[in-house]
């Protein structure tokens, strides 16, 4: 199981015409192994969020190849991409996008609702077990415009584990949050990195954050420099 290979980009390259060609990624290959904690890091306008769109599935129109767990993404229709999604990546964004009206607990369900693999008792099980790891279970019946800033990202970190996906994909995870819940975020990462084995792609201008993950892959003008 050890440094089977989670995801690998092989000279990805995405340009944008308006109306000239601009070059926005330049042929970027590189390989993340299971139960790694990547960070993708550079100024704004580098093309690192660009990138994590391409690496998501989300953004299709790119050259080059992609592999999520040794299968190629390409020539996938968009439900079979969509399955991908909802089966190896779980996701977390800078902006949590939790539902106000539903309770904690329900909202870290939702995911699981959509790939239908579970009864709701299991997953309701599975969504606890999850706030527990995370230290807020105390919150599950509360509903979500109830909870702080920093408490509510550890809820969508919770969300984005509930399908048991193979990579958890960050968007500046901690972009809104101060140092204090910053850290708390990092450490969860680095526990679901070493303790669980799920590998991490976290896209940051947080320096700081960024030096401590395990790996950083630094960009520069659409290109990786290190």
């Amino acid at each position: 199981m050890e440094n089977q290979i989670a995801l690998q980009a092989r000279s990805i390259g995405k340009s944008f015409y308006d109306p000239a060609k601009i070059e926005v990624l330049k042929d970027l290959s590189f390989t993340i192994n299971r139960g790694e904690f990547v960070a993708i890091t550079g100024k704004s306008g580098c093309g690192k969020s660009t990138l994590l769109y391409i690496l998501s599935t989300m953004d299709t129109d790119y050259s080059g190849e992609l592999l999520i767990d040794e299968e190629s993404m390409a020539n996938k229709s968009e439900e079979e991409l969509a399955f991908v999604r909802n089966e190896k990546i779980g996701f977390v964004f800078q902006f949590h996008y939790l539902l106000n009206e539903f309770t904690v607990l329900k909202n870290v369900m939702m995911p699981g609702f959509k790939s239908g693999k579970q009864s709701d008792e299991e997953l309701e099980t599975k969504a606890y077990v999850l706030l527990q790891k995370l230290g807020i279970e105390k919150l599950a019946n509360k509903k979500a415009y109830q909870i702080s800033g920093g408490e509510k990202q550890r809820v969508a970190i919770a969300r984005s584990m509930i399908n048991d996906p193979l990579i958890l994909m960050c968007d500046e995870p901690t972009g809104n949050l101060d140092s204090i819940n910053t850290d708390i975020v990092f450490e969860i990462f680095n526990e679901l990195a070493n303790s669980f084995n799920k590998t991490l792609i976290v896209v940051t201008h947080d320096q700081n954050f960024a030096d401590n993950a395990q790996r950083i892959i630094t960009m520069q003008d659409g290109r990786i420099i290190s």
